[in-house]
């Protein structure tokens, strides 16, 4: 086993300073995902499906002991406009942030964007009545 190598091993923070190389198997689709083309040294999320796997607490440290699938749930947008997704562990239901990267699927992410859009917790068809019982005019249409 050569030096570097001996590091990934023991040192628990390694990967929070050091670009990840290595190729990955995605759990969810079966892909083969490489770090190159992600447009960053930190590959963390299938670009076709967008899962991930639960391995950190903290960004880089590789100290978590769940291990379970990490699926995309949302999408929000950084300062300065940079869109980031939002997973959550389907073992132990934590929540993390991660940026996206150059190679993800535009359609995957734009529908993870549109979710709450087209599945919101009040029906459509109320919404002109409720809009009037918050104060508002209640009509839809520019009369």
């Amino acid at each position: 086993m050569n030096r570097e190598n001996k590091r990934k091993q023991y040192d628990k923070h390694y990967f929070k300073t050091h670009a990840s190389e290595e190729s990955f198997t995605c759990r969810v689709c079966g892909r083969l995902v490489t770090p190159g083309g992600a447009g960053t040294d930190h590959r963390n999320h299938c670009p076709n499906c967008l899962s991930s796997v639960h391995l950190d607490i903290e960004p880089g440290d590789r100290e978590a002991d769940c291990g379970g699938v990490m699926e995309p749930v949302g999408v929000w947008v950084r300062k300065g406009g940079e869109w980031a997704v939002i997973h959550r562990c389907r073992v132990c239901g934590m929540l993390s942030s991660n940026r996206i990267a150059a190679d993800d699927n535009p359609m995957k992410l734009m529908s993870i964007a549109m979710k709450p859009l087209t599945s919101p917790p009040f029906p459509l068809e109320r919404i002109e009545e409720m809009t009037a019982l918050m104060g508002g005019e209640g009509s839809l249409s520019k009369a």
